[in-house]
């Protein structure tokens, strides 16, 4: 099979031997598979795969068919469409997935928002209502709200009810994060005339934390899911005390089994129903074929993006979208 191989700190996309399924596990032939910042920093070296996933083949999220079955994989049958949050190896033609981190794919949902849906919903989801409890009315606050846990984040907070700023860089983006639930569009600095907030979902990372404690109401949740912007802050702890904050930070890829399991199960009844209707989806910025995997991650890192950049298994050029 081909697949996206990280060689040093360079990606190229080459042949591997065909995984075969163990036991609870099935193997799925790849449609579709979204490009993601945990790829980008597992390249540069920062973030290794757990144990258990491919070492060197980039991808935590796919979309495709089961075409084989290992031992004691009985929740799928060989042709179902699924998608799945997996520890690395997302990005090739075949792929070897767990069945309990498995979700069905409604029939309303293509290969294409298959395929960025399972690591943005998931994080965003478990960022918002495991980590920080989120509840109707409260006010949120997401930093960094164009790519694709943002976009997530602000269709799921706007679902639940609650009141959502979100912060995007790119001017020309806000309109289009409003037309996703977003109450209030700003640039980066102009969150704090829209506090406090009950929840701030963090996806920048370091620049933003000391503004994050200021802006926080009484019992308020900072959770941190991105640190693309840095990882060292200085914050004030007087204020955070005062305000009885939470400061929280969390990752999904590195969980044991049964965790990502719960939060699967978590998503397969309180998202995808959403999903299925219409009322969530998955901005795509561009999409570009397997071979073409370089220039995926090129769009991905030039920013000035709404959404995902997905690898499409069937296409041998890049297409915008």
């Amino acid at each position: 099979m081909r697949a996206v191989t990280t060689v040093g700190n360079n990606l190229v996309v080459r042949d591997h031997r065909d995984p075969r399924p163990g036991a609870g596990e099935v193997l799925v032939e790849v449609r579709a598979a979204g490009v993601n910042g945990a790829d980008l920093m597992q390249l540069k070296g920062f973030y290794p795969a757990p144990p258990g996933s491919p070492p060197d083949i980039l991808g935590l999220e796919l979309a495709g068919e089961v075409i084989a079955l290992g031992t004691a994989a009985s929740r799928f049958r060989v042709g179902d469409r699924v998608m799945a949050l997996v520890g690395g190896g997302g990005q090739a033609e075949l792929a070897t997935v767990h069945e309990r981190l498995l979700m069905a794919i409604p029939d309303t949902v293509d290969w294409i928002e298959a395929g960025g849906f399972a690591e943005v919903f998931t994080t965003a989801h478990d960022a918002l209502f495991t980590q920080a409890g989120l509840r109707s009315g409260e006010h949120v606050l997401v930093n960094g709200a164009a790519g694709g846990v943002g976009v997530a984040a602000v269709q799921l907070a706007h679902l639940a009810g609650a009141h959502v700023c979100a912060t995007v860089r790119a001017e020309q983006l806000r309109a289009e994060v409003a037309k996703l639930g977003a109450d209030v569009v700003t640039g980066p600095d102009g969150a704090a005339a829209h506090g406090p907030f009950d929840v701030i979902i963090e996806l920048v990372g370091a620049p933003n934390l000391a503004a994050n404690v200021e802006a926080l109401a009484v019992r308020g949740r900072i959770v941190v899911i991105g640190i693309g912007g840095g990882s060292r802050a200085e914050v004030d702890l007087r204020t955070l005390m005062a305000r009885r904050g939470h400061l929280m930070a969390s990752t999904l890829r590195a969980r044991p089994l049964e965790e990502k399991a719960d939060c699967a199960r978590r998503v397969e009844a309180e998202v995808i129903p959403a999903l299925a209707t219409g009322r969530l989806h998955v901005p795509v910025a561009a999409t570009y074929g397997l071979e073409q995997a370089d220039q995926a991650y090129a769009r991905f890192v030039a920013g000035q993006k709404l959404g995902k950049i997905v690898i499409d298994m069937a296409h041998v050029a890049a297409i915008a979208r």
